[in-house]
């Protein structure tokens, strides 16, 4: 029986950049998560009689909020529910689903790479039938609702057992259970020289990989070591847990810092990698060298034709725009498209789609192609492990001849967490404010060329996006950029992207503190980081 419960708006559920992402206790306030997926669902005209797919990263709630999303389903039209067994479904491979199936969208449920437990992080996020993020538009048209929502409807059921394969009618949906990763190691072999990979394996390739006790854990055991033959352990933290066994799954060097102190060390493996909570993040390191996700973006791009997938030659490259340009000398040198959008996916959705992108990644260690409408942590790992095996070189020596032929664009990520949002607010606006004044100025040795406040053209659909983040251009290629976060659950996040561009024949192989020390001391002249967060130093460097 479909039944109608009256309900109140929150006044909160506006989605960020990946959905609408809040702490467990906010999720579990009765009639939260209904309102923000029937509002989503009211939003979504074309759902009757079709197929919705359904899965998340495990985190804590992720198996309530699926039983909730399944009755309103049956309640609100759809014929058909796909769903991860155990709810579990990585992010690219419920894009890879939603395509696969032909789908009018899917729910994701997860907070990336936010900690999970009971006191964490939750979230719910929309994807199109494209199987990427849904677009402004849309997530604005959701919001719109959550304010306006009086009622959500729901099917009275009982809860049904996500672990057993098969299909289940809940009221007039039928409710399809499947293997989270089958169809996507279909895909991945479809794209990758498994046997070219596997013979390496077989003649002394050894790697580690750091699956964070998140989603990862069950596709990088299939893949890797069943299908590739790596032996037994390399996949480290492999069992998906509700609160990720208490850490934090963000594949960078501070919360991978065990991965990257085996890879420093005398008995380091030839490849080491990581993903994050819900799959779509990656951490790439070889013995000995830390490759970060802009250079491991322009790497990929330049060698992908190694891979069956990419034999062809790219259509073009897309980046965020806080992303360094590594991946635009790439470009430049295929002779090919190089585009800078906005952070978030869904801007490189309209590029995938029209066919003038295939590879696309963010300096927040995202990277993928067109395969899927998401980026995609393992795929970013097998194409590093396909050149690898092609090429027969180490991580460092292919970063080497990268640097030799394009020159090193040097660059890290600041991240100040839980600032005040207020304080965090008021120093961007006084950068917005200040930007006419920067060109020409120098701070010690670098010379301001231009600042601006980032502004999106789609090529695609005309559209514009304001407001994307303060960029102050030096002379010679380097340059800070300053941006306000929309990926956390409390407080500002500040990030401050620093970038130094060495040119071919200059200094290629220093420490990367070393070498933005310049551009560090400028960031705070520029932005007064310290007088408007009381912050000396930032919580997280990538």
């Amino acid at each position: 029986m479909i039944r109608t419960v009256s309900t109140k708006p929150f006044p909160d559920q506006k989605p960020g950049t990946s959905g609408l992402r809040k702490k467990v206790r906010v999720f579990q306030q009765p009639g939260y998560a209904e309102n923000f997926i029937q509002a989503t669902f009211d939003v979504v005209a074309d759902r009757a009689g079709t197929t919705l797919v359904i899965g998340g990263d495990g985190r804590f709630l992720n198996r309530e909020v699926i039983g909730v999303a399944i009755r309103m389903a049956a309640a609100n039209g759809y014929a058909r529910a796909v769903v991860g067994r155990g709810g579990i479904l990585s992010t690219p491979a419920a894009s890879h689903l939603i395509r696969l199936r032909g789908a009018s969208g899917g729910l994701i449920l997860s907070a990336s790479h936010n900690p999970g437990g009971p006191d964490e992080d939750f979230g719910i996020k929309y994807n199109i039938a494209n199987g990427g993020p849904a677009p402004e538009m849309v997530t604005e048209a959701i919001h719109a609702r959550t304010l306006a929502i009086d009622a959500y409807r729901i099917v009275d059921a009982p809860d049904i057992d996500l672990d057993h394969l098969g299909e289940v009618a809940v009221g007039d949906l039928i409710v399809e259970i499947v293997d989270p990763v089958a169809d996507y190691a279909a895909l991945m072999e479809q794209l990758f020289d498994f046997p070219a990979i596997a013979r390496a394996v077989r003649g002394g390739l050894t790697m580690a990989f750091d699956a964070m006790n998140a989603v990862t854990g069950p596709y990088a055991t299939e893949i890797l070591e069943r299908r590739l033959g790596f032996s037994a352990g390399t996949v480290r933290n492999g069992v998906p847990l509700p609160d990720f066994g208490g850490h934090h799954p963000d594949p960078n060097l501070v919360h991978a810092a065990d991965l990257y102190r085996l890879m420093m060390g005398d008995d380091a493996p030839d490849f080491g990698a990581a993903s994050d909570g819900d799959g779509d993040r990656n951490l790439v390191i070889g013995r000995g060298r830390f490759v970060t996700p802009s250079d491991s973006l322009a790497m990929l791009a330049a060698n992908a034709h190694l891979a069956p997938g990419y034999a062809g030659g790219l259509k073009g490259i897309a980046r965020s725009m806080p992303t360094s340009a590594a991946a635009d000398r790439v470009a430049d040198a295929l002779g090919i498209p190089a585009f800078e959008t906005p952070t978030g996916w869904k801007f490189f959705g309209n590029l995938l789609d029209a066919g003038r992108a295939t590879i696309c990644g963010e300096e927040s260690a995202g990277t993928g192609s067109d395969h899927v409408r998401e980026k995609d942590g393992l795929w970013a790992v097998l194409l590093w492990l396909n050149i690898l095996a092609a090429t027969g070189k180490s991580v460092d020596a292919i970063a080497r001849d990268h640097w030799a032929r394009f020159g090193r664009n040097y660059y890290a990520r600041h991240d100040y967490e839980g600032v005040d949002a207020a304080h965090a607010d008021a120093l961007m606006a006084e950068l917005r404010g200040r930007l006419d004044t920067l060109p020409g100025r120098r701070f010690g040795t670098l010379a301001v060329e231009a600042a601006d406040d980032f502004a999106y053209h789609d090529p695609t659909d005309a559209s514009i996006s304001r407001n994307q983040g303060v960029r102050v251009l030096f002379a010679g290629g380097s340059r800070v950029v300053f941006r306000l976060s929309g990926t956390g659950t409390s407080g500002a996040t500040l990030r401050v992207y620093l970038e130094r561009y060495e040119p071919v024949g200059g200094d290629l192989d220093r420490d990367t503190p070393a070498m933005l020390g310049d551009i560090i001391a400028a960031a705070e002249e520029i932005a007064g980081i310290a007088r408007h967060t009381g912050r000396t130093a930032p919580d997280v460097v990538t």
